[in-house]
C-alpha cells in the first residue's frame, strides 16, 4: 500500500452498530467487558457494560484509567500489532485482558479488547490498586469479590471465536474492494 492510498478504517470493516453489537455479544456471552479501540487506544463505540463494579471505580480515577486500563490496553495492543497475534495478559489490577488486533493488508487498524473477569488462579491486586488510585484498600476487598472467574480455556475460544468473526470482516471487506478495484 503506498502513502498516497487512504488508510482502512474500522469503520470500513463494519458499521459502528455492528462492532457495538459484537461488543454486545462478547458481554451477554461472558460477562467480559468488551470494546473496540483504533490506533489510538480510543474506543469507537460509546457501548459500555461493566463486567463488575471494581472496574469502574478504578476508571474513575485518573490515575486508575491513565496507569492501570490505558497500560494494559497499549502494550497488549502493541504485542498483538507486532506480532499479529491475540495477546490473552493480566493488566496491573490482576484481571485478565485479551486483545485481538485487527490488521488489514498488513495495516494495525485497531484491536478487539475484553477485560474485567480474573482468571481461575488469579486474585485482585488489592495494595497496588491502592498505590495506583488512592482507592482505599478496604474498599478495594470490598468489591473484589464481585470480579468473576473464567477459565483459561474459555478465554482461548473466546480468543478464537474473536478473530474468526474479525477475519471474516476483513475478508468481506477485501472481496469488495476487489470487486471495486477495475
Amino acid at each position: 500500500m503506498s502513502d498516497a492510498e487512504t488508510n482502512t478504517q474500522l469503520t470500513d470493516l463494519a458499521p459502528l452498530d455492528e462492532w457495538a453489537a459484537f461488543e454486545n455479544e462478547i458481554y451477554d456471552k461472558t460477562g467480559l467487558e468488551a470494546s473496540v479501540f483504533n490506533t489510538k487506544g480510543i474506543r469507537i463505540t460509546d457501548n459500555k457494560k461493566w463486567a463488575n463494579r471494581l472496574c469502574p471505580e478504578i476508571k474513575a480515577t485518573d490515575k486508575g484509567q491513565a496507569f492501570i486500563c490505558a497500560v494494559a490496553h497499549m502494550n497488549l495492543a502493541e504485542i498483538g500489532r507486532q506480532t499479529g497475534e491475540p495477546v490473552i495478559e493480566e493488566c496491573d489490577a490482576g484481571l485478565v485482558k485479551l486483545v485481538v488486533p485487527i490488521i488489514v493488508d498488513g495495516e494495525f487498524i485497531g484491536a478487539f479488547g475484553a477485560c474485567g473477569l480474573m482468571l481461575e488462579d488469579g486474585e485482585v491486586d488489592s495494595f497496588l490498586i491502592n498505590k495506583i488510585t488512592d482507592i482505599d484498600e478496604e474498599r478495594v476487598e470490598e468489591l473484589a469479590p464481585d470480579v468473576k472467574t473464567i477459565p483459561r480455556a474459555d478465554l482461548e475460544t473466546l480468543r478464537d471465536r474473536i478473530k474468526s468473526r474479525i477475519d471474516g470482516l476483513i475478508a468481506d471487506y477485501a472481496k469488495s474492494n476487489a470487486r471495486e478495484t477495475p
